[in-house]
């Protein structure tokens, strides 16, 4: 994903690029340069939603319910919070998609894009030691979006722009006289534009501090886990930052935002900082499959199946010990050792007993444990709600489709109708839901609603943008659809004339939206 950030770069100075030209803009959907001096809402969202579709295609993206789940909901509150406190409009609440993403990545980073969208990199997942360090990371970049950073950033860049068309013009007439006199003259005007983007840039970093600590407590998490976090961060970054040249950096020192927090801290009347912030057995669990989950290193994994096997494990932490089992029952997974898996998962409930969150989050572990190894029993205990929570709608769904397709005649095929319901509301509620919509697919293939399938892996593709692939499938469907007219179930078949209609009118839909995306490129 890191690698793709690069096209999502050159994408937003593209479009920065044709906010400087009004003759080509409006043509593309985007304003020109008014008195707002920014991009509309709209335009930022259909951005938004161009860098997302090159996301979606990324092979580091991924949808993992689990740790989606926990950025979620720490998120929410501060989206709460930003509305209370008059942080975040409605007409931008109603117009941005307000939506993350994960990356596969081991770097400690996450990212706000246009239109209200968040890539969080699992390397950020799994450096952080609670919620508060989490929320104060997503709370500053929640206010990049909220404070309409990236459009105010494109705006200033292209009213920069023919500044540093003139100094190339003045550098071209100065070479006619020297050489020397027109490099001295282009690389002027072009440092000082560099300069200009650097100042803007840490003004809204520091912007972003004030208006994310402030919303992050006002959703009640503790403040404390600004300043931790940023200690983090500058250790994690210190191999490669030795904090010189402060001026030429887009982000104000670590150091300098580390005293700003602290001074914030203390205005506040709140107790002196701790040395260790405590970690949660829940965030133990998280944190250590974010680690499992973005490291592909075969000697590191071999370490962490050799790390609870240890003669003295057991005298580590609990902490530590939940962290060893979590991340080597998912290392035995992914290697098949099914066992194994199963062994530490049952080890890793009797240290998590007393814990709620974290006994959750063993009950999921469980279930993905039994499903590799094809035993769905763990995973029907989960209850299968349209209400959410997200992993335990999709882990007990696909247990529950287990179930049926290793025997079809048992009582099983009720609850599959039962948790199909379920995840059918779900999208119904969440139509962007992509991974809801794959596994919705796979139970009405298992069922045989064959053309309730299809349509389901075409709203796949709208929900990931790719349009034209969506238009495909829905183009298969209704091929489908007229090649059996009377659907799976015979005559009496009389949900397959309305489940083709509704392909029908979802192809047509879908075409406009391929016409549209065409016209903004």
């Amino acid at each position: 994903m890191r690698r793709l950030l690069s096209k999502v770069l050159s994408l937003l100075c593209g479009a920065a690029l044709l906010l400087s030209q009004p003759a080509t803009v409006w043509a593309l959907g985007l304003p020109t340069l008014g008195d707002a001096g920014e991009m509309s809402l709209a335009a930022e969202r259909r951005l938004g939603d161009q860098i997302m579709r090159e996301l979606y295609r990324d092979s580091d993206y991924l949808d993992d319910a689990i740790l989606l789940d926990y950025v979620e909901s720490t998120w929410k509150p501060l989206l709460d919070a930003a509305r209370r406190r008059g942080e975040l409009p409605d007409d931008m609440d109603q117009r941005f998609a307000w939506e993350v993403l994960l990356g596969r990545d081991r770097e400690v980073n996450a990212f706000a894009l246009p239109g209200g969208y968040m890539g969080v990199y699992l390397g950020l997942l799994s450096l952080v030691t609670s919620r508060d360090e989490l929320a104060s990371v997503l709370g500053h970049e929640t206010s990049h979006i909220t404070q309409r950073h990236i459009s105010r950033s494109m705006a200033k860049e292209a009213r920069e722009m023919p500044l540093m068309m003139a100094a190339m013009i003045l550098g071209l007439i100065a070479a006619s006289r020297s050489p020397d006199m027109a490099g001295a003259v282009i690389m002027g005007g072009q440092a000082g534009m560099i300069q200009s983007q650097l100042n803007y840039s840490r003004d809204m970093e520091r912007e972003a501090d004030r208006v994310g600590y402030g919303v992050m407590t006002d959703a009640g998490f503790d403040g404390r886990g600004f300043v931790t976090m940023f200690d983090k961060l500058q250790l994690a970054s210190r191999h490669n930052d030795s904090g010189g040249f402060p001026y030429l950096r887009s982000h104000p020192l670590t150091t300098e935002r580390i005293a700003d927090m602290q001074s914030r801290f203390e205005l506040r009347g709140l107790p002196p900082m701790q040395a260790v912030y405590p970690a949660t057995l829940e965030h133990a669990i998280i944190s250590a499959r974010a680690r499992a989950l973005a490291t592909r290193a075969p000697d590191q994994q071999r370490e962490w199946l050799r790390d609870p096997q240890r003669s003295d494990f057991k005298n580590e932490s609990v902490v530590k010990q939940v962290t060893g089992l979590t991340t080597g029952l998912l290392t035995a997974l992914a290697v098949r050792d099914f066992p194994l898996a199963k062994a530490w998962t049952e080890r890793l409930g009797e240290l998590v007993a007393k814990d709620a969150p974290a006994q959750r989050l063993q009950a999921l572990l469980a279930a993905e444990v039994g499903l590799a190894a094809s035993d769905p029993r763990a995973a029907l205990n989960l209850t299968v709600s349209a209400q959410g929570p997200r992993p335990e709608l999709f882990l007990g769904t696909q247990g529950r489709l287990m179930a049926y397709q290793q025997n079809p005649a048992a009582p099983t095929g009720d609850a599959l109708t039962q948790a199909a319901g379920e995840v059918r509301t779900w999208v119904a509620l969440h139509p962007r839901d992509g991974g809801a919509w794959s596994l919705l697919s796979r139970v009405n293939q298992a069922q045989g609603f064959t053309l309730r399938a299809l349509r389901d892996e075409a709203e796949v593709q709208v929900a990931h943008f790719d349009y034209q692939g969506a238009l495909d499938r829905f183009r298969a469907a209704q091929n489908w659809g007229r090649e059996h007219p009377e659907g799976t179930q015979g005559p009496a078949d009389s949900t397959h004339q309305v489940d083709a209609s509704i392909v029908d009118t979802r192809a047509r839909e879908v075409t406009l939206l391929l016409r549209e995306q065409a016209a903004q490129r």
